[in-house]
């Protein structure tokens, strides 16, 4: 679905230390030294390259997650932990059509267009349509459509198979929404509150043909593991937004 077109090559340091090359036709420098540009150009995945200062640095070729690092940021975007539940709740998949309500950077939309058929994504601000679309050209998704429009006003698609809303007043476009889907296709509301929530589900209460699934919130602890120091971190991400997800079950 995508073709990374920010980043040439990455390098790695044996500590862990990452560089992102976006040219291999310059020397590139580092806290190390730098790498002349013809061994960049002939450094393949899983080369080892050395600087002017002869420390090693392993290289390997960007994949989507590693390109998905670099975006460009407005708002504060979905966290890739809250990004896989909406996957694995509603089973997106190579042939799903998703539509997308607030890109703000466009983060949710460049992930589920690197799974998904298709994604149609609304933004209301021109500036966040901006960043938006130049992070989608950099990563030279191909199957994103961006509409600078609010979806208040209504979805143009029809028979999608899963809308996602993360928007400050997400019950606004339930009906547009519930217009949108097939018959079994899920809407996603992402709010970081809970009043928000309520109105969301005391909104898709209100239409028969929707059925509310849950609300679920997705915390995450890394751990340290160094000898054995076995502990978890003391900065974790907690609480980032709540997820609601209604299934529509009938015409």
């Amino acid at each position: 679905m995508a073709t990374p077109a920010a980043i040439k090559k990455i390098l790695v340091a044996e500590d862990g230390k990452k560089f992102y090359v976006r040219n291999i036709a310059e020397d590139f420098h580092t806290q190390f030294g730098f790498i002349g540009r013809d061994k960049l150009a002939k450094a393949k995945g899983g080369d080892a390259v050395k600087t002017n200062t002869g420390k090693e640095l392993f290289v390997y070729e960007p994949s989507f997650i590693d390109s998905y690092g670099r975006i460009k940021r407005a708002p504060q975007i979905i966290p890739r932990k809250d990004v896989a539940a909406i996957v694995a709740e509603t089973g997106i998949g190579k042939d799903s059509v998703i539509v997308d309500a607030g890109t703000g950077s466009g983060a949710l939309a460049l992930f589920l267009g690197n799974i998904a058929k298709k994604v149609v994504t609304y933004e209301i601000r021109d500036d966040f349509a901006k960043v938006a679309e130049e992070n989608i050209r950099q990563l030279g998704m191909r199957n994103i459509t961006l509409k600078n429009k609010s979806v208040y006003d209504g979805i143009d698609e029809r028979d999608v198979d899963v809308v996602t809303l993360d928007l400050p007043e997400p019950w606004k476009a339930v009906e547009h929404a519930a217009k949108a889907l097939k018959t079994g296709g899920f809407i996603v509301s992402y709010s970081p509150t809970t009043p928000q929530v309520s109105d969301f589900i005391a909104a898709a209460a209100k239409n028969k043909s929707l059925m509310l699934i849950k609300t679920i919130e997705i915390i995450e602890r890394e751990w340290e593991f160094s000898d054995r120091v076995v502990r978890p971190l003391s900065q974790q991400i907690g609480h980032s937004g709540f997820l609601t997800f209604v299934r529509k079950i009938s015409k």
